[in-house]
């Protein structure tokens, strides 16, 4: 188990770049880390990047990050047009989207997925991640599936009760065509959280976790 900060000087921008298959992809990983470090930090940059979508959930995708993204002026939303399940058989193009960010914007932190997701939307995603920054610190979220992927993570993020209820408000509100699916419900999002606070002493009873594979100093 690892625990770190993510201490800067306070007058520092803290760069923070966000990734996702889908539209609601980064939020479920990661909503309420992202909406830590806002807190936590004065000068917060956010690049968010989701990369299928259609007309409808780009609609949402964009309501959703400017939700979680509403307390920072400074951000970039990227919502990318990919068909839902065949990412790996767009990766050229999905390539080319990578290298125009490495070019455009040097982050602190990347959220990405999980590398054995066994969602092959989400794996591409991963693997472009770590294909093409080398030299940063990548923190790979889990998204609850079918497919019970769930591992043992090794990074986990303390959020208080405050924020969780954020970050599932922000969910549910943002994304009203995914609530007839069984398992877009609160008490999935909340028992995740749960889990994972039980997993690393939480004080606050929830967290959410990340895998961490590589950490420069």
């Amino acid at each position: 188990m690892i625990q770190l900060s993510f201490n800067k000087p306070e007058e520092s921008e803290y760069k923070i770049l966000c990734l996702g298959s889908h539209c609601d992809d980064i939020e479920i990983g990661c909503g309420g880390t992202i909406l830590k470090l806002i807190d936590n930090y004065q000068y917060v940059v956010v690049y968010w990047v989701v990369f299928s979508s259609n007309e409808q959930r780009a609609q949402e995708a964009t309501i959703s990050a400017n939700l979680f993204l509403k307390e920072i002026p400074a951000k970039k939303v990227i919502i990318k047009n990919f068909r839902d399940g065949f990412l790996p058989f767009q990766g050229i193009e999905v390539k080319e989207c990578f290298e125009q960010l490495k070019q455009e914007f040097a982050p602190d932190i990347i959220f990405t997925h999980h590398r054995d997701d066994r969602h092959q939307d989400h794996r591409l995603i991963s693997e472009m991640t770590w294909n093409t920054f080398r030299n940063h610190l990548i923190l790979e979220y889990e998204i609850p599936k079918y497919d019970g992927d769930l591992g043992i993570p090794n990074f986990f993020v303390h959020l208080d009760e405050s924020l969780c209820r954020r970050k599932i408000q922000y969910i549910l509100e943002a994304f009203p065509t995914q609530n007839n699916k069984q398992w877009f419900t609160e008490d999935t999002f909340r028992s995740i959280l749960r889990i994972r606070g039980i997993e690393s002493n939480s004080p606050s009873k929830y967290a959410e976790a990340f895998y961490c594979r590589k950490i420069f100093f």
